[in-house]
């Protein structure tokens, strides 16, 4: 029972619920999910982060990208509960739109046609002899900007 209340947690936002249903698909790279979702990488990543913590995903690094998979093992009412959440969800529009939007983009060979991402260490390599901001002062500056 925790299991399936831990899904219904993690699925509780909508860019989540996205995710998931375009993971659905089979393993995707951050970028391709950005592309789809028009959200920002920071955005992105933390909401991979919470679904990938609460046990649903899988990750791994290809080159400088991480790329996400749907975690194999959850239980069979959690399966059950994916499979439905597919069935009902991908008769929406918005889903039918996502999916169109991530075809499109792996059309243009998606990573490939992107610059890497910047590291973090040489974002704060750029402000020499300032202090190391912690996570919640990064995300505040990030929502003045």
């Amino acid at each position: 029972m925790e299991q399936l209340a831990q899904l219904y947690k993690a699925l509780s936002e909508e860019t989540r619920i996205r995710i998931m249903l375009l993971l659905m698909q089979g393993e995707l790279c951050v970028c391709d999910i950005q592309a789809v979702l028009d959200e920002p990488q920071s955005k992105i990543s933390r909401h991979l982060a919470y679904l990938k913590h609460s046990g649903l995903l899988i990750s791994k690094r290809v080159g400088v990208w991480m790329h996400y998979l749907i975690r194999e093992s959850a239980d069979g009412r959690c399966k059950a509960q994916l499979a439905f959440m597919e069935e009902q969800l991908s008769k929406l529009p918005q889903y039918r739109a996502d999916r169109k939007k991530l075809r499109e983009f792996q059309k243009t060979k998606g990573c490939e046609a992107l610059p890497p991402p910047r590291r973090a260490g040489l974002q704060a390599a750029g402000r020499a002899g300032a202090p190391e901001r912690s996570g919640r002062q990064k995300r505040q500056g990030e929502r003045k900007r």
